[in-house]
Formats: C-alpha cells, sequence, structure tokens
C-alpha cells in the first residue's frame, strides 16, 4: 500500500532572476498562478529586489561564493524541519550540505503552501516537491555549463556543487555558473528527474539541526527572545473558569503603579480560540508587570462552566453506560451472538485523564501596529490561521498583517491554537508600541487546549481455541449530538476494527465547557491505552503471549464492506506493515526470553498506526515491592516508508516520542473544580526527570512506500507498553492513568 504522493501542478514551475554582483535567486515549488503573473516582470538583468521585498522569502540563493542559501518553509517547532526540507532540496541540488546556510522564511502564502507544523506532515508533502525544487535548479546549472562548454547536457555530471564534463576534463562551479544559469529556462517540476536512493549523499546521512549551535550557547532563537526597540511587555488576565466575563477590575489603580504604562479591560467573545475576555497590564518590564498583576482585582460573571469537574464527568460517563450508546460508529456482523456464543468473555472499563501540553517556552507573542500595519513575531505551529483570526477580530485585511515565524520551545499541538497571537495583537493596538505579551507557567498550565479525557466500557470474546471472534466498545467522550469535542473522537477504523468479525464501536458524549484540542500524536495518545490495554487482557484470558495473540488478529483480516454512496472508503492500518514492526520488535527485545526476568520485572508490547507511521514497542519495567515504578528500557520498531532523511532527527525524534509518553502515564493529569483546573505548575503537573528517562533503543523496517513522518505516530504504544509491563511484573492491570493514581506494591 502506497502512501499517495502530492500532485504538482503543470502550472507549478520555478522562477528564476539574477542578483547584484552575480548568482540566481529561484522561487519555491508552490508558486500559485496569479503571483507569477504579477511578478512576470522579475529582473533577469542584475537587478536586486530590495532587501526588505517578501519576494525574498521565497526563493533559494547560489552566490558566486558557492554558498547556497535555502529557505526553510515550516515552522520549527523542535522536529527538526529546518534541517529536514533543505536537506531534501539540497539532495538533489547535488551541493555538499558544507556549503548550505538554512534561513526561516517568514509567512508568504502567496509563494509558499502548507507553511504548518502538525500532524507529521512535513515529510509526506513535501518529500517530492523539496527534492523537484532542488533537481530543477541543478538542470539549470548543468544546462548553463553545456551551452558555455558547447557540448550535450547529457555529457555532464555533478558532484559536490561542481558541473564536470568528464571527457574534456573540464569543470565549472556552482558559483561560477550561477549568473548564467539565470537565464536558463526552468525545466517542468512534475518532469525533472530525480536521483536514485543509491545515490544519495545527503539524505539518510546523520546530520545536526542548523540551530544547534545556537541552542546550546544560549544565543536568541525563540519566540520568548525577541526584542524590537521601544518594546513593553505585557501580560493578559483571564478568568480562571473557562469563557468567564470580567465585570469589572480596578485598572485605574493598576495603571497608576510604579513602571506600569497601560491597563485596561478586554471585552473579548466567546470563541476559546479566539480573544476572550479579561484584564491586560502592559509596563516597563515583565516582573514590573506581574507585580502590578498581583494587585489585580477582578469581578467575574464565571458562566455556565462553573458547573464541571472532573467527579461530574466521571458520575455522567458512569450514567452513559449504564443506558443504550447514543449512536453507532461502526457495526460488522452480529456482536451480540458472537459474544453470547463465546467460549469466553472478556469485560473492563477503561479511563484516561485530559492532560495539557506543557511546551518548555511558555506562549509568547510580540506585536506592533503601526499606521494601519500589525507586525507580529509569533512561535506558530499555523501561522496563517494565526494571521487569519487577527485580521477578523481586529477587523483589518491579512495583507496588512506581517507574520515572522519564530523558532517554538516546544508546540507538541498547542501552537495550533493561536490564542496568544491574537492578544498580543489586540494589545499592541490598543498600545501602539511594540509588544512582547508573555505568559506565565500557570497561564499555560490552566488555560491550554486539552488533550481530552475518555472512558471506554469493553466486551470481547473468544473461541476455543483462544481467537477473538467478538469486540465491542461503548466509548464516552465530550460533545454535542453527534459532534465530537476537538480531539475527542473515535474513527470507524479503530484497531482491531476489520479483524474481528463481529464488531461495534458505539458512542456517548457529555457536554464540555472546557477547550480541548490536538495533542502529540491526537487520539491515538489516549485510545492506544485503552485498545491495546484491553486486547492484552484478551491475550491473557486466551492464554496465549501478546505478540502472538496481536499477530493471529492481524492475520484475520476481514473484507471491508462497500462504502455508502457519496462516501469514500474508510482507511486502515495495512496488516503486513503492523507485522513487520511487530516482529522486529519482539526480535530486537529479546521479547521470547522475556521468562527469565526476576520478579517484579516484565516486559509489554503494544502497537499502533497513526499519522501514517507503523509503530510497535516493547518496555521492561521493574516495580519494586513499595510500587516504585522505573521504566528500565524501551525498544521501539517503526515503518514511515522508504527512506529515513536524517537518520539523526529521526532517532530523536522517537526517542523523545517514547520519552514524553512515559511522562504522561507516570503522572500527569489535568483535572478540574468548579470548571476550573486544579494544576498550576511542574510541581502538580510533572515532566519526566532525566532519573526516570530510559534508554530508548530505535530501529527502522524500510517499506516500498512513500516516506512519512515519525514524531507523533512514535508516542502511542509506548503508553500501554508500560501499562502491560506493570501487569506482567506485577499482576495489577492497569485500567485508568496516571500510574501515580495506582497503589503498585506486591509481595
Amino acid at each position: 500500500m502506497s502512501a499517495p504522493t502530492m500532485p504538482v501542478s503543470r502550472r507549478t514551475f520555478l522562477r528564476v532572476s539574477a542578483i547584484a554582483g552575480g548568482g540566481l535567486l529561484l522561487t519555491s515549488v508552490f508558486e500559485p498562478l496569479d503571483a507569477v503573473e504579477a511578478l512576470v516582470g522579475a529582473p533577469r538583468d542584475g537587478a536586486v529586489p530590495a532587501a526588505d521585498d517578501p519576494r525574498l522569502s521565497a526563493y533559494i540563493s547560489l552566490t558566486p561564493d558557492g554558498v547556497v542559501t535555502i529557505m526553510a518553509k515550516n515552522p520549527e517547532i523542535g522536529q527538526g524541519v529546518k534541517t529536514m526540507l533543505p536537506m531534501l532540496i539540497a539532495e538533489e541540488l547535488d551541493v555538499a550540505w558544507s556549503q548550505v546556510r538554512v534561513e526561516q522564511a517568514r509567512l508568504d502564502t502567496k509563494n509558499f503552501q502548507g507553511q504548518t507544523a502538525g500532524g507529521s506532515t512535513a515529510t509526506p508533502n513535501n518529500w517530492l516537491p523539496m527534492r523537484r525544487v532542488g533537481a530543477a535548479a541543478r538542470a539549470m546549472l548543468v544546462g548553463a555549463a553545456a551551452k558555455q562548454w558547447n557540448v550535450p547536457e547529457s555529457e555532464c555530471t555533478t558532484e559536490a556543487g561542481v558541473v564536470h564534463h568528464r571527457s574534456s576534463n573540464r569543470s565549472l562551479s556552482y558559483g561560477a555558473l550561477a549568473t548564467a544559469a539565470a537565464a536558463i529556462t526552468p525545466p517542468e517540476l512534475a518532469s525533472v528527474p530525480l536521483k536514485d536512493p543509491k545515490d544519495f549523499r545527503i539524505i539518510g546521512q546523520r546530520v545536526r539541526g542548523v540551530d544547534n549551535q545556537k541552542i546550546v550557547t544560549g544565543q536568541p532563537l525563540f519566540g520568548i527572545d525577541i526584542v524590537r526597540p521601544g518594546m513593553r511587555y505585557a501580560t493578559f488576565v483571564k478568568c480562571g473558569v473557562f469563557g468567564g466575563k470580567v465585570v469589572k477590575a480596578n485598572v485605574d489603580a493598576i495603571a497608576k503603579m510604579p513602571g506600569i504604562t497601560n491597563a485596561f479591560v478586554v471585552e473579548g467573545g466567546d470563541n476559546l480560540n479566539g480573544l476572550l475576555s479579561g484584564v491586560a497590564i502592559v509596563g516597563d518590564s515583565w516582573w514590573k508587570v506581574q507585580t502590578a498583576r498581583k494587585a489585580l482585582q477582578v469581578e467575574w460573571n464565571e458562566g455556565a462552566t462553573a458547573s464541571q469537574s472532573t467527579a461530574s464527568f466521571a458520575q455522567q460517563a458512569a450514567a452513559l453506560f449504564a443506558a443504550e450508546p447514543q449512536r453507532t460508529l461502526r457495526t460488522d456482523g452480529n456482536v451480540d451472538s458472537g459474544l453470547s456464543a463465546a467460549a469466553k468473555r472478556v469485560e473492563a472499563e477503561y479511563s484516561y485523564p485530559f492532560i495539557a501540553h506543557a511546551p518548555l517556552e511558555p506562549q509568547n507573542c510580540t506585536a506592533h501596529f503601526t499606521n494601519g500595519q500589525l507586525e507580529i513575531w509569533a512561535p506558530a505551529q499555523l501561522p496563517d490561521s494565526g494571521r487569519q483570526l487577527v485580521a477578523r477580530t481586529l477587523g483589518m485585511e491579512p495583507d496588512a498583517i506581517t507574520v515572522h515565524i519564530i523558532r517554538s520551545g516546544g508546540g507538541f499541538g498547542r501552537r495550533l491554537y493561536n490564542d496568544f497571537m491574537v492578544e498580543a495583537a489586540w494589545i499592541a493596538r490598543e498600545t501602539g508600541v511594540p509588544v512582547k505579551l508573555l505568559w506565565t507557567r500557570e497561564d499555560d498550565t490552566k488555560h491550554d487546549f486539552y488533550r481530552p479525557g475518555g472512558f471506554h466500557k469493553f466486551s470481547a470474546g473468544l473461541d476455543a481455541n483462544g481467537a477473538l471472534t467478538a469486540f465491542a466498545d461503548h466509548f464516552v467522550s465530550f460533545g454535542e449530538g453527534e459532534r465530537f469535542a476537538p480531539s475527542a473522537d473515535l474513527g470507524a477504523t479503530e484497531f482491531p476494527a476489520r479483524f474481528v468479525p463481529n464488531l461495534r464501536l458505539a458512542s456517548s458524549v457529555m457536554p464540555l465547557g472546557v477547550p480541548t484540542g490536538a495533542l502529540r500524536a491526537p487520539r491515538s495518545n489516549a485510545l492506544s491505552f485503552a485498545f491495546m490495554g484491553f486486547l492484552d487482557e484478551c491475550a491473557h484470558a486466551a492464554g496465549k503471549d501478546t505478540v502472538t495473540f496481536l499477530r493471529a488478529v492481524l492475520d484475520n483480516q476481514q473484507p471491508e464492506p462497500a462504502p455508502q454512496p457519496g462516501r469514500r472508503a474508510p482507511g486502515g492500518l495495512d496488516a503486513k506493515r503492523m507485522r513487520d514492526v511487530l516482529d522486529l520488535v519482539a526480535e530486537k527485545s529479546g521479547w521470547a526470553n522475556r521468562a527469565s526476568l526476576p520478579k517484579g520485572t516484565g516486559m509489554g508490547v503494544a502497537f499502533y498506526f497513526s499519522h501514517r507511521g507503523y509503530f510497535a514497542e516493547v518496555a521492561q519495567v521493574t516495580v519494586s515491592k513499595s510500587g516504585a515504578v522505573q521504566v528500565d528500557k524501551v525498544w521501539v520498531a517503526g515503518d514511515v516508508g522508504s527512506q529515513i532523511i536524517n537518520p539523526s532527527g529521526a532517532e530523536q525524534q522517537t526517542q523523545g516520542a517514547a520519552l514524553d509518553g512515559i511522562g504522561q502515564v507516570l503522572a500527569q493529569k489535568i483535572t478540574f473544580e468548579n470548571g476550573r483546573t486544579v494544576q498550576s505548575n511542574f510541581n502538580d503537573f510533572p515532566l519526566l526527570r532525566l532519573k526516570q528517562a530510559p534508554p530508548v533503543e530505535c530501529h527502522w523496517k524500510l517499506s516500498d512506500n512513500s516516506p512519512t513522518g515519525i514524531g507523533e505516530p512514535a508516542l502511542p504504544p509506548v503508553v500501554p507498553a508500560i501499562t502491560n509491563a506493570i501487569f506482567a511484573a506485577t499482576g495489577k492491570r492497569i485500567r485508568s492513568l496516571p500510574l501515580s493514581d495506582h497503589d503498585l506494591s506486591w509481595s
């Protein structure tokens, strides 16, 4: 099963121009026709656009000294895309990586598409387009050399930024050819020849992140580091109850405090992903602003969400479990008959909590409004969505807003939501000076778009041979009617759908006033725990080891029913690819030898398909007699297609995903009382500590599929692998998270 590739329109092509002093500029691959027509007179005579010309952000430049500057178009949030995407271009351009300089492009929707970070989409969306850009530029340089030598282009080869004509022993550097290449007609991108993977010199090599030196030496790089002339600092205080509105506040008194230049009420609206009601305080320093905040007195209209709590959610879930599901998501065969006829029946209830994103860099944004124009410096995952939100809220045209994409100190999905951008923009317009809005850690924890909690009531039937013949899940989540809250849904292809003859997935929802959203591997990070944990229970009930049991389920793929008229056939995992990674992780972890582990130590296994990636993972866990948990080691096997672009980045992303999941399992939860988030900082929402971090061993199963992303799909399997390992070590089954809520002591 090959992953779909992004089509390239016949009207998509490179535009070229010369630069002052000699050299070559090339536009990016995704250039809409109207932008081409608007710039049809782009200079070829040595003239160069002004330094602040927005067109410059859409170019690859090659100068006579041989230095290649590649604009990294996507936001960098720690996933390595600022290094990986230029690697694709540099590979096909056939330059040495040492010749490449990388710069971050600002938001430019006229010349770029897909300036986003999220969903592990950068690799599948750019694997061919970015390579085609580099290949087209290389073809132009070859054409320039062939013309100068009066030889056929087919006789010319390239290597490390040099064009060679071997038969005459002549060569020219790209720098020497750059200006002449600007006069060569670019080839059609859709048909430009690409390298055979066996000839890759950059792709597949371990390449260090282009920002590593700045990061380890503490150089300004992140949104929190931005400083503008005349800049002031701001905080924005919102109601502890989501959606609460300001009734009155002592802003006049606050405005008179030392170092405070502005204090005012913002009326806001009802969109939880927009500008909410609150109080803005602006001053000469962040510390003075925080001092003033402590003196702020606000009367709030808390609204209906004040009646919601974690305890009430659990009570509603129990009541919904006692009733018939509100709707059915999928039915195959006859589940009731399958359960009745089963030789053995397995039942269990699973639940998991809300959790926060908790990036190390809290939300921040710098903005400056002047002469009807707004300039924003934002560590955003969806910068254009943020610009559109700001435009709608402030009543501006999007073209009047310039967004500089700044490196994020972690995203994990939190920066898909642009509330911090619109807050900064509103305050900047009200004050007329550059303003840096910086949230506190408490703001970040208490005003997140949380990974939603959920509840599952499972039933399964096994035949006399231990085969899974019936499976049912009543999923209780959040939403209204047939609409789930963001990231609170369950898909109709959730495994083991399509692999059990009698299956029903059903759901019920309860209302929610708390904002929810995507967190690294959204949905999958929670569903994996419930489904793979329950399947481990089924394996134990069948008297089989979990790898053998799961492999048998994968071997029992059912025919997919015909899609309803007007709808696509639902997708799902490829059984062979999943079997391959399952077998690989079992081999590498020594799964067959787990019986030799000492008492109190166990191994657990799980797999998961998400964001086009196939991952299976084994965790070895030791539980002391007092109940202390230590994850000893994690083995990961992944199939993300035919090529690992940057093994260094891939390993880091995979290890980071596993460690992220371990932190979630151990102690992370967000709870609510009276509509307010109880947790506030890392003391009660702990991140994984260094001493808790085990070694994570990564292995890759290359397959004949287009490359896909890694950062998200590597997380989900580690959660159930750990809880399944705890059962193996102690005999105690974990059906709710986090582990800190459980007594795991044993004797």
